[in-house]
């Protein structure tokens, strides 16, 4: 089936093919599109319409080419060591930058042993299902199945697959060239921050005691970068357990817009003695994406909307990456009770990174 075809079936309409300012985005990252659905549900067919919609530098690993039968994965422990070994390979190959893994992956268990490969070799997840009428249909799939699976096997898969997996987050992935990017501007504004004379006075926030300094490397001071890909953070779910992880990801908006580009606006980088980051400006569609109850220190806080949007770029020691948004947060609270601080320069915002 051509890609060109897909644009008239709905069970095929995903913004990974359908649209270009997607499919060009994903183009540049190294992207792993996971498949997951009962036998019969018509994974493959969509897994060879992605193969063909992104061509050069694409990649299908099936688990069907190393004969494992869907079920427990416990019965195939040698075939899916080999198959893990050929994916993790694909993955340090320079000349593929798309992979599709075509599975039932119905095992909570699996999904997390694919994101963490995913993660050590900074490929972006997307978690793709089916969208056909049966795909959850046992009866209907005894008949489409080319393993000749009963309708009893189907119904022992099907609790794994009829509720959503969540991630640890959901957010904005910046490209692999935006990411370098929006690092290299922000070890120049780090350097040149610390060694600024208006920044002096700031140091005493930095340094513990009566430790005195005229200078500070900010670059070293913030050691703890984020690795590979950075992000923005819309919802933070682990993997379900986090209040209102659900009700997110239950939203019509996101699920329309779930691994979509978009491009996000930088509008300044800050620091402050624990994190530095970009503050990211969201649009009205993006702010649709956002939650409604992140932007607050204090139940009585009233600040805009998209207040806390950032991507942390660094933090000092023994300091963890949540706190970035908790410091713009504060920063934006000075802002609305009117202090805008000392101006000591001005730069042009740094914009259009696209994300998916």
């Amino acid at each position: 089936m051509s890609s060109s075809g897909a644009k008239d079936k709905p069970e095929l309409q995903f913004p990974f093919l359908q649209d270009e300012d997607t499919v060009a985005t994903l183009q540049e990252c190294k992207t792993l599109f996971i498949l997951r659905g009962l036998p019969g549900s018509g994974k493959s067919t969509l897994a060879r319409v992605i193969v063909d919609k992104y061509r050069d530098g694409t990649k299908m690993v099936s688990a069907d080419a190393y004969k494992i039968t869907p079920g427990a994965r416990a019965a195939f422990s040698e075939e899916y060591k080999r198959l893990d070994e050929d994916l993790a390979a694909y993955c340090r190959r320079r000349d593929i930058r798309i992979l599709v893994l075509d599975d039932t992956n119905h095992e909570r268990e699996r999904l997390e042993q694919l994101f963490e490969m995913a993660d050590q070799y900074q490929y972006q997840v997307v978690l793709v299902e089916p969208k056909t009428a049966w795909r959850l249909d046992c009866a209907q799939l005894k008949e489409k199945n080319q393993w000749q699976l009963s309708a009893d096997d189907l119904k022992k898969l099907k609790p794994g697959l009829e509720k959503d997996f969540l991630p640890l987050y959901f957010g904005w992935f910046l490209t692999k060239k935006s990411s370098e990017i929006l690092r290299k501007v922000g070890q120049v504004f780090q350097e040149e921050l610390g060694n600024h004379k208006a920044f002096k006075k700031e140091l005493r926030h930095f340094f513990s005691g009566d430790e005195t300094r005229e200078k500070i490397d900010l670059v070293t001071y913030f050691g703890r970068r984020p690795p590979g890909v950075l992000h923005c953070t819309t919802k933070f779910c682990d993997y379900g357990k986090a209040p209102g992880a659900e009700e997110y990801a239950q939203q019509d908006v996101l699920k329309k817009s779930y691994s979509k580009a978009f491009t996000l606006t930088i509008s300044a980088l800050f620091v402050t003695p624990k994190t530095t980051g970009a503050r990211v400006e969201l649009s009205e569609q993006q702010l649709q994406l956002w939650p409604n109850d992140v932007d607050k220190l204090l139940p009585t806080d009233n600040l805009p909307r998209g207040s806390r949007a950032h991507i942390t770029l660094g933090c000092a020691a023994d300091v963890e990456a949540v706190q970035t948004g908790l410091d713009l947060l504060e920063i934006v609270r000075e802002e609305k009770g009117g202090s805008r601080g000392e101006e000591v320069g001005r730069e042009a915002p740094f914009r259009n990174l696209d994300q998916t």
